[in-house]
């Protein structure tokens, strides 16, 4: 990150957010609810799905792609499943909702699971998979990618997405195990960062079209990204879509649209997401000592040598978040002369530096 970057608090970062959704035609109460997820993006270091995404959410408003009043609703139900269609409107509200009824469910039924159809891309997987934590429940989320940059394994055709999983575990002392992952190597809100920073990539993120190394961001759309494990991973974004977007009829293969090229098609995005409550498979006090007493083995245990610390998933988004709380969201200069433009264009606030003692923003 570059050390001139902007520090923003994260209230701050929400109310620029919420000013610009606002000034973009967003109703106020959904434009603060998806501000407030998008600056926890941030918070928590998924810099690919926070405040980033936000041009492109209003190219995409602002050419019709996206129903700006949603009736966002439960059109199939069973005591522990839901399936929430999401009207086309703003990806966050309804897997926000989709997470509230699979919570609910779950304190009766112990476990439930809720999909979601018509909806659009939310940010990062772990945002919904947390929001179990605070209830003393397992959360688990998955979604289909909003673009397909995966072939199947051994091909060119582009029909997969990066399909991510996330798993948030509660834990009693220690940090929640959380776990939220692409089943590419690389997401590709990762590349997009890159190409905006004109930062490299790694080898080993993305090859050309004869298998070579791709490591230009600006050329990604002539790449194919590559799944984590071979053919294992390419095995794992099946799935994951099959159970994201074919079970809640939503989109899949070649049915995904683009979101990165085409603003104006209904994405008809799939998420799904279940909810584990804790006290239904024995004393939760007892499950969350057990957690932390295996955190400490893994953290605790033999390393390799140069290895100076063993992390559990999660600890690092955690330690980040609790420095970024403190000192503020870094947006990089270019980020921050997009955002700016964007702010202009609709008679927004510009978003600004730190200015007093503002508390972070709490996901609801």
């Amino acid at each position: 990150m570059s050390g001139d970057a902007l520090r923003v608090p994260g209230a701050a970062l929400r109310r620029f957010i919420a000013g610009v959704l606002a000034a973009a035609g967003v109703p106020e109460e959904d434009a603060g609810i998806v501000a407030g997820l998008m600056a926890e993006a941030d918070l928590i270091g998924a810099d690919g799905h926070g405040v980033f995404r936000l041009p492109q959410y209003v190219r995409r408003i602002r050419a019709g792609g996206i129903n700006l009043r949603p009736r966002i609703r439960i059109v199939a139900e069973r005591p522990a499943s839901a399936l929430v269609d999401g009207d086309n409107g703003l990806g966050h509200l309804a897997v926000r909702v989709a997470a509230q009824t699979a919570i609910a469910k779950a304190r009766s039924q112990g476990v439930a699971w809720c999909g979601v159809r018509n909806g659009n891309h939310a940010g990062p997987a772990s945002l919904y998979a947390r929001m179990a934590l605070a209830h003393d429940m397992i959360g688990l989320y998955l979604a289909v990618g909003s673009a397909n940059h995966l072939p199947p394994w051994g091909g060119l055709e582009l029909l997969l997405s990066t399909n991510p999983i996330a798993v948030a575990v509660p834990a009693g002392e220690e940090p929640p195990v959380v776990l939220d992952m692409a089943t590419t190597v690389a997401a590709y809100g990762k590349v997009k960062t890159r190409a905006q920073r004109g930062e490299p990539m790694p080898e080993g993120w993305m090859v050309d079209r004869e298998g070579r190394p791709l490591t230009d961001p600006r050329r990604a759309a002539e790449g194919l990204l590559l799944p984590i494990g071979g053919y294992k991973g390419y095995g794992l974004a099946l799935v994951f879509g099959l159970l994201a977007g074919t079970l809640n009829g939503a989109a899949m293969g070649r049915e995904v649209v683009d979101f990165n090229a085409d603003d104006t098609t209904p994405t008809n995005t799939g998420q799904a997401i279940l909810a584990i409550d804790i006290a239904a498979f024995g004393e939760v006090a007892a499950f969350k000592r057990r957690v932390d007493a295996l955190v400490r083995d893994i953290r605790g245990s033999a390393r390799l040598p140069g290895v100076e610390r063993i992390w559990l998933p999660g600890e690092q988004s955690h330690l980040r978040r609790e420095e970024r709380a403190a000192r503020g969201v870094p947006i990089p200069p270019p980020l921050r002369a997009e955002l700016d433009r964007l702010a202009d264009a609709l008679g927004a606030p510009r978003l600004g530096g730190i200015s007093g003692a503002d508390a972070a923003p709490q996901i609801r």
